[in-house]
């Protein structure tokens, strides 16, 4: 097998996902049984409209308990980070890798004519970096 040089090569082809209006517990859920740390959220027309991390689901349960208001009543849209860090499937897992370095991200959707192909995450980049090197 070839070293990985692009992002293909490293990917998760199949990433849980979420829809914007999911109940942020269903999130959690998803987080907690598959020990993620994020999500990439879904639009209306499928599209990735941001994330949602462990992070943003803490702050928002201790916003509601703070507020008097119940964590169950909250949406992913509430919640998430509406900005989307994502790469194409082409790319090189360096360059990829220095993109993740300077917005401190540990996970890029990976999308394709504007549709979600998979995801890459800091592990997947790590690995893909170190079978590069090995390849040298």
């Amino acid at each position: 097998m070839t070293a990985p040089t692009s992002i293909r090569d490293c990917m998760h082809r199949n990433p849980l996902t979420i829809e914007r209006g999911a109940p942020l517990v269903k999130a959690i859920e998803l987080l907690v049984e598959f020990k993620l740390t994020g999500l990439t959220v879904l639009g209306v027309d499928q599209e990735p409209c941001g994330k949602i991390t462990e992070l943003d689901c803490i702050k928002a349960v201790l916003n509601a308990i703070y507020n008097d208001g119940s964590p169950e009543n909250i949406l992913v849209e509430q919640a998430m980070t509406h900005e989307v860090h994502s790469c194409s499937p082409d790319e090189s897992i360096v360059e990829v890798a220095q993109n993740m370095i300077d917005s401190h991200q540990r996970r890029n959707a990976v999308v394709q004519n504007n549709k979600l192909v998979g995801q890459v995450s800091s592990s997947n980049i790590l690995w893909a970096l170190m079978e590069h090197s090995r390849k040298n």
